[in-house]
C-alpha cells in the first residue's frame, strides 16, 4: 500500500492506495479539487466541500447516462475504488461532525 497526499479546497488529505495507483489517485484528487472550486465550495467545511464536488461529479455521470441512453461503462475496478473513496469521505464526515459537536 502507498499513500498519496491530495489537496482539495486548500485542505490536505492523506489517502491510501494500491502500489502503482498513486498517479491515478492524484489525478482523481485534482478532478475533485476542480469540482469543489467550480461549486464555489472553498471556505466551506470539508464535509460540505466534498459533498458539493460529489454532487457535480454525480451530475456529470447522470448526463453521460442520459446521452448514452443507458448505463455508463466504467473501467474495471473503478466502481469498487469509488466505493472505497465514498466510504473514506463518510468516515471523514463523521469525524468532522463529531468534532463540531465537541467544539
Amino acid at each position: 500500500m502507498s499513500n498519496v497526499n491530495l489537496t482539495i479546497g486548500s485542505r490536505s488529505f492523506a489517502v491510501a492506495c494500491a502500489d502503482g495507483e498513486e498517479a491515478h489517485v492524484a489525478d482523481l484528487g485534482r478532478l475533485i479539487d476542480e469540482k469543489a472550486a467550480a461549486a464555489g465550495a472553498q471556505g466551506q467545511t470539508e464535509t460540505r466541500m466534498l459533498l458539493f464536488a460529489a454532487l457535480l461529479l454525480a451530475d456529470e455521470v447522470h448526463e453521460l447516462r442520459q446521452k448514452g441512453g443507458g448505463e455508463v461503462v466504467l473501467p474495471e475496478g473503478l466502481t469498487d475504488r469509488l466505493g472505497e473513496i465514498a466510504g473514506r469521505i463518510e468516515n471523514i464526515a463523521s469525524l468532522l461532525e463529531s468534532s463540531d459537536v465537541n467544539a
